[in-house]
């Protein structure tokens, strides 16, 4: 890394800061920068203005002095390189966005191994992409925990990354899959250490969030006719919709319900459910308990089957 164009022509770029009116404050803080890359430059043989910068990222600095760092050796770089002034909009530009462009040389190898054997498996570019992504935060985050290759890598340091001290889960399983994706794909390149950085990969449950699918405006207008009397629902789909919307029941489940699943004198649903064979036992509200008896004594058709809710076109 050449600075001598830097070292001959800095003043000029702090001389047209301060002459811009830009902050003492803030032209301090570039000359700072300037002389600690002049001192060190040699002994660090750095070969770019990135090299500078990951000299912090192994540090314990805020994400917020990061980006900072990263804006003002930028902009040393674009007038050193480039020839270009700080403008108040320009960007800096030294590297892409994303973890991968900041990782160390053995990292990047691994993510570079693993993309190839992807792509000869044939495996989609989206989740190629996804699984990368995800391996090169995980690796950006050992880098930053001072673990330069993946011999030093161990469990209490991966851990630290899916689960906080007091046992706060901070990644999915889904991210946690993602990485061990890409871990397993690079086994052939490192068949000793990728197994075990493997082994340190925490088991975590895959959860989902409900989701609220109707608005408010929309549940009154479904309760609404639910209960409306002089719409054309039949008692059998009103029974059906009481029961899917006060109990939560699948529609596999209600449609699988049976006479015995009604245990009228303790006012309780019973079912085993056909998605998880999970026995499951429910309040029978008198909303929900009413539409029902009022489709078996007045519309059911009659029939041997024991299921609750038969077609209307079952033959007497």
């Amino acid at each position: 890394m050449n600075v001598q164009n830097l070292r001959d022509n800095y003043p000029k770029l702090i001389f047209y800061m301060e002459s811009n009116d830009y902050s003492k404050t803030y032209v301090a803080r570039f000359k700072r920068e300037i002389e600690k890359i002049l001192a060190a430059v040699e002994a660090k043989k750095w070969s770019c203005y990135t090299d500078f910068y990951l000299e912090y990222t192994k540090k314990s600095y805020s994400p917020d002095t990061l980006r900072d760092k990263r804006t003002i050796i930028g902009a040393i770089e674009q007038f050193d390189v480039y020839g270009k002034y700080p403008d108040g909009r320009r960007r800096h530009e030294l590297f892409e966005r994303g973890s991968y462009p900041l990782l160390l040389s053995e990292f990047k190898s691994i993510i570079d191994f693993y993309c190839e054997a992807g792509k000869k498996q044939g495996k989609k570019s989206t989740t190629i992409y996804t699984e990368s992504h995800n391996a090169s935060t995980f690796f950006l985050s050992l880098q930053k925990k001072g673990i330069t290759c993946l011999e030093k890598i161990t469990e209490k340091a991966v851990l630290s990354i899916f689960m906080s001290p007091d046992g706060t889960q901070l990644r999915s399983c889904s991210y946690k899959k993602n990485v061990a994706a890409v871990l397993k794909a690079c086994i052939p390149y490192h068949p000793e250490t990728c197994p075990r950085v493997l082994a340190f990969l925490p088991a975590l449950r895959s959860t989902r969030k409900n989701i609220q699918y109707l608005t408010p405006e929309e549940i009154q207008k479904v309760k609404g006719a639910l209960t409306d009397s002089k719409n054309l629902l039949t008692l059998r789909d009103k029974a059906i919709g009481m029961l899917a919307y006060f109990t939560g029941l699948r529609g596999c489940d209600i449609a699988r319900l049976t006479l015995d699943c009604i245990v009228w004198d303790r006012d309780l649903i019973y079912i085993r459910q056909q998605k998880t064979e999970i026995p499951l036992e429910l309040p029978l509200t008198a909303v929900v308990g009413n539409a029902i008896y009022d489709y078996l004594t007045s519309e059911r058709p009659y029939t041997e089957s024991r299921y609750i809710f038969v077609s209307q076109l079952q033959n007497s």
